[in-house]
């Protein structure tokens, strides 16, 4: 059996107390990168709206 990789660091010494992590510091660091929008899930971009004012809901009829 494979031992995982750190996903921040890349050792193959990952601790059962910080997993997925080797250690707190690569814990924080990767909380660091989501906080600082590093880390993005794929989406529709934000200034895109949903519904156009004035225009009707489509969904309505």
């Amino acid at each position: 059996m494979s031992q995982r990789k750190c996903p921040v660091c890349e050792t193959r010494t990952v601790s059962p107390e910080f997993k997925p992590f080797c250690s707190n510091r690569c814990a924080e660091v990767d909380l660091s990168r989501w906080l600082k929008g590093s880390y993005a899930i794929p989406g529709r971009p934000a200034d895109q709206a949903d519904e156009v004012p004035g225009q009707p809901d489509p969904s309505d009829a």
